[in-house]
């Protein structure tokens, strides 16, 4: 049982955490256009011109920022066991790939965002291996 919660708790963790850095940081730094729907992947998909550079740099630090703090925070949890941090980091960077796919994007945006991703997760791994270690 403490496993499971160990896995929702990470994944509401780095979920939270992307929201915070692309929506609380990235959109007051660099705010959309006027009329910007960034909820809308219609608009996103023939708009993505109009987003500026710093927002999309927003976007890669929180998924790599979220992938981290989240496999962290189910390590945390969980105490004894990797299995939450893996599955917390696999979703997230399935959602990150997903983001990736589904938007059409800049390449260098597509390239640093699955590297930054990978990273991510694996900086996840080795800390949070660390932290049940020293548990």
């Amino acid at each position: 049982m403490r496993n499971i919660l160990a896995t929702i708790i990470g994944f509401i963790a780095a979920s939270l955490t992307v929201y915070l850095v692309e929506n609380l940081i990235g959109h007051n730094l660099f705010p959309l256009p006027d009329g910007a729907d960034p909820l809308n992947m219609e608009w996103l998909s023939n708009n993505m011109n109009m987003i500026p550079v710093g927002m999309k740099i927003c976007v890669v630090i929180a998924h790599f920022v979220g992938i981290i703090i989240g496999m962290l925070v189910a390590a945390k949890i969980s105490k004894k066991s990797m299995i939450p941090s893996y599955i917390v980091g696999i979703l997230m960077l399935a959602a990150t790939f997903y983001n990736i796919v589904m938007l059409p994007k800049e390449l260098w945006f597509n390239i640093s965002d699955g590297l930054f991703a990978i990273i991510g997760f694996y900086l996840g791994k080795t800390r949070s291996n660390k932290q049940l270690i020293t548990n």
